[in-house]
């Protein structure tokens, strides 16, 4: 499945930049976008796949194999190697640079090696899994059961899918965190994994689970932190006006990919789903990453807004002068209510769209609108 959205958007960094860091949970697609920059590059590329013995050999002396090299240089990865970072900002400051193609599955805070050798020299790009724009309104329901992790989403079957899913997650546990050099046992990890996906799209309360698993608050919030830093969460933090209100300040938690979320929570199928309690939080937490992509935000631009009188909203999206809220109900006939028009009152939103699972997109109110998840794409516009 062609990604040329995000191949655009990789290219073109890379045309204004000597080093992009490639970044998104492991399996979301990049080495695939890499091979189809490389493809499409004229000029010498070099490719190094650091899982490849082969490809770890040729590194053994990182300055004599690197510093040759001319045209796109691919190093896919590259945590495991933090150690050429150093090397690398040498080489990016030497004038006939070429381009670097950093891949990774860690977040610029978890590869500190990176955010401090190559500070100023490297810019970043996060690739998450499909979107509703590259499969289609029409396959809505298969991309938010499967989820954007490619092989999931393209399997033959909600079988295989499902199977694959399963197998991602214990592979995640057993190799994927040793590689990182991350000490935290499987079991502890999986089971902090398996109650965090019992609160998504709730707000965090790191008192709760530090009790459960008998560690300090910090602790716990190391743990949630981890997960984020491996693009596997997504935590929305709070937003914040100078209002008399009392204003909640904790961040709410999501998973990343509905697929996952499904598979920690044993939903093989949608008809498992449709009987779940987390139905409503799945829904939610999968429109509004739909939402986040369509629009283009970035993470710094998205936050929640709630106070503890009860008025909140799900999502809210600042870009220059731009206010937008969104407000996700899992509904045929979504109604205008009071914690609305409070959200549209105090925050002086630009818009405020309610995405529902009904049919139709219509006014509720001024500056209120009633969005069909399914004309998304066609009825809400991006960020300018």
């Amino acid at each position: 499945m062609e990604r040329p959205h995000q191949l655009a958007l990789v290219e073109g960094l890379l045309a204004r930049h000597r080093a992009v860091g490639l970044l998104g949970a492991r399996q979301v697609g990049k080495t695939t976008l890499a091979r189809a920059i490389a493809a499409r590059r004229k000029g010498a590329v070099s490719f190094f796949d650091l899982e490849n013995p082969d490809h770890l050999a040729q590194l053994e002396e990182p300055m004599l194999a690197l510093e040759p090299l001319r045209g796109l240089v691919v190093i896919d990865e590259v945590q495991r190697r933090p150690d050429l970072f150093a090397i690398l900002r040498v080489l990016i400051d030497r004038q006939r640079a070429p381009r670097y193609l950093l891949l990774g599955s860690a977040s610029p805070d978890l590869l500190r090696q990176s955010s401090e050798s190559l500070a100023g020299r490297i810019v970043y790009h996060i690739l998450a899994g499909f979107s509703l724009a590259e499969t289609g309104a029409q396959r809505m329901d298969r991309l938010w059961v499967r989820g954007g992790f490619p092989r999931s989403y393209l399997a033959h079957s909600n079988l295989a899918s499902w199977e694959w899913r399963r197998g991602f997650v214990q592979t995640f546990l057993e190799r994927d965190l040793p590689q990182l050099g991350l000490r935290l046992p499987a079991t502890t990890l999986q089971r902090f994994w398996s109650m965090l996906a019992h609160v998504h799209g709730q707000i965090w309360n790191a008192a709760e689970f530090a009790r459960s698993f008998g560690v300090s608050d910090t602790t716990a919030r190391g743990y949630l932190d981890l997960l984020a830093g491996l693009y596997l969460v997504r935590l929305l933090p709070p937003w914040f006006e100078n209002l008399s209100k009392r204003q909640v300040k904790a961040p709410k938690v999501y998973f990343a990919d509905s697929g996952l979320l499904h598979a920690i929570l044993g939903l093989p199928s949608r008809a498992a789903l449709a009987q779940h309690p987390k139905l409503g939080a799945s829904w939610e937490g999968f429109m509004l990453s739909s939402v986040v992509a369509h629009l283009g935000a970035h993470p710094e631009e998205c936050f929640f807004w709630a106070t503890h009188g009860g008025a909140e909203l799900d999502l809210l999206v600042l870009r220059g002068e731009e206010r937008r809220g969104f407000e996700f109900k899992r509904t045929t006939a979504p109604k205008a209510t009071p914690a609305m028009r409070s959200a549209l009152a105090d925050l002086h939103l630009t818009s405020l769209d309610v995405v529902h699972a009904g049919k139709a997109t219509f006014a509720l109110a001024r500056g209120l609108r009633a969005v069909a998840a399914h004309r998304l794409l066609d009825d809400v516009k991006p960020l300018s």
